[in-house]
């Protein structure tokens, strides 16, 4: 699937760019699955390593990580850098559903 496709696959969709050497993406790893199984069927999440995917980061413009983006009907609306409550990320999340 191409990120294109994938932004696309369902009306909102969430993208975490991650690496596994950053302290603050492994404390979100837990948050992220919790948010996945939550909104699972409805909305679609990502979760990106920028080490892997370095060409799709840049242009991105992904400069730090964890790095969230939501995406509506394929079109960036959210975006934020850093660790952060997972309830804070889920309201982001179901504000634009």
């Amino acid at each position: 699937m191409t990120y294109t496709e994938a932004i696309n696959s369902t009306p909102v969709v969430l993208v975490e760019f991650y690496a596994d050497w950053c302290p603050h993406c492994r404390r979100m790893m837990p948050v992220v699955k919790q948010i996945t199984e939550l909104l699972s069927g409805t909305v679609n999440v990502y979760t990106l390593d920028l080490d892997n995917n370095e060409e799709l980061a840049d242009v991105e413009k992904i400069t730090s990580t964890p790095t969230f983006i939501i995406y509506r009907d394929g079109k960036p609306v959210w975006r934020e850098s850093g660790e952060m409550d997972g309830q804070v990320l889920l309201d982001k999340i179901q504000s634009f559903m």
